[in-house]
């Protein structure tokens, strides 16, 4: 159990995929890595082992404080992409039905309101304009 203003020791990423390394290639035991690292705790190495088993590399990352949906930057950034690509397309062919069917009032009302105002006066969902 942890004391009130007690200094825990962390490891950098290199010792923690060092300590892999030498027990997966080299067959190094786990108490003779503790003692080379000089590792406090004996079970650490066997918990970055399992870690490295299941996530890899990654797992051996600091990952507190970290939202689940965000670990993975790259697919989530994808994800992004591919709904705002989905986004501009829906609000293309939104704006082709517009001009399609010829609507006055709605132009009018183009003219003289931006087109979020537009978008949000006609009930629509929410639709971000900006094609950035």
């Amino acid at each position: 159990m942890a004391i009130k203003g007690q200094k825990f020791k962390t490891y950098s990423d290199e010792i923690k995929k060092e300590a892999i390394r030498l027990h997966v290639e080299e067959r190094w035991t786990y108490r003779k890595i503790t003692e080379h690292f000089e590792i406090q705790d004996q079970g650490r190495v066997k918990k970055w082992m399992k870690k490295y088993r299941e996530l890899g590399e990654f797992g051996l990352l600091d990952q507190r404080g970290r939202r689940k949906e965000y670990i993975d930057q790259d697919r989530y950034v994808q994800k992004l992409r591919r709904e705002n690509e989905m986004l501009k397309k829906c609000l293309e062919i939104w704006m082709q039905e517009v001009k399609r069917t010829n609507i006055e009032p709605l132009r009018a009302l183009q003219k003289s309101m931006p087109l979020a105002t537009c978008v949000n006066s006609l009930g629509s969902p929410k639709v971000d304009t900006t094609l950035s």
